[in-house]
Parts: C-alpha cells; structure tokens; sequence
C-alpha cells in the first residue's frame, strides 16, 4: 500500500484557489489607490490626468504594483543572491525586498493623502496634487521593478 504524504482533499487546488483569491485582492487594492489618487488629481483641475484613459492608465497601474510587488516569490539562496551588498546591510535579495516595501509603502501614503483630501472635501493646489500623483507613480514603479526582479530571479535559480 502506498501512503500518500497529501490528503485526498484537494489540498494544491484550494491553495492555488487561496493565491489567486489573494492576489486579485491586492491587485483591485491597487487598482483602488490608482483611482484615489487620480479622483485626487482631477480635483485639483489638471487636464491630463483628470481624463477618463488616464484615471484607467492609473488604475491598471497600481493594479500591476501591487499585484507583482507586495507577493514576492522566495528566492532560493544561491551564491549570486548571498552576496552582500556593504558589510552589515544585508544581500541583493533583501535590498530587492526593500525596494517593494518602500514602493509599497510610498503608494500608499499617496492614496491615503489622496482620500483624506476627498473625505475632508478640500482641494489641492496643482503642485500639491503632482506631487502627490508623482509620489504614487514612484512607488508603483518600484513595487513592479520589484517583482519582476524577483520573479526573474526565481526562474533563474529554478533553472540551476
């Protein structure tokens, strides 16, 4: 008789079913700060990003931060990863896991501004707003570079 060390019960379906579940969530949290960000910036009068495209362009954009940044995959140590990066600071893995919780970070200060300002009904000036704006694309930026590191580096040490 074989012993099988998983239950009969599914147990990688519902997991990969959990993963899915969780990732769509983090990807409509982006996509909700895109648009908290971008109904802050269209307040504030500014042509190009108050458009109906760009308030879309944000949304798919902090959709993709969050969905390939905040989830990295576990790089497996290998000799190029270990490497220190300076005496004391740690590896290129754990700078690349900075790097998505400071872009993380950075979004979401941006869209929690961003829906301050619209909770407390004011109006940011032009400057305020781009900044604000600017700040969030940074730190979606970073969450995507991020995960494509990341993820570049996991099939890579996959291939090995």
């Amino acid at each position: 008789m074989i012993r099988r060390r998983e239950p009969w019960n599914s147990q990688p379906a519902i997991g990969k079913s959990a993963h899915i579940l969780e990732r769509t969530g983090l990807a409509l949290t982006g996509a909700a700060c895109g648009l908290f960000v971008a109904a802050h910036v269209g307040r504030a009068d500014i042509d190009l990003i108050g458009s109906a495209g760009m308030v879309l362009a944000m949304m798919l954009y902090g959709a993709a931060g969050f969905y390939l940044g905040i989830d990295l995959p576990q790089i497996p140590p290998d000799h190029h990863m270990r490497l220190p990066l300076r005496h004391g600071l740690g590896t290129r893995a754990d700078a690349v896991m900075l790097m998505s919780a400071a872009g993380t970070f950075l979004a979401s200060v941006a869209a929690f501004v961003s829906v301050s300002s619209i909770v407390l009904d004011e109006t940011a000036p032009a400057s305020a707003a781009i900044l604000i704006s600017v700040s969030w694309a940074i730190g979606a930026t970073m969450q995507i570079a991020a995960g494509i590191v990341a993820r570049i580096k996991a099939e890579a040490s996959e291939k090995l």
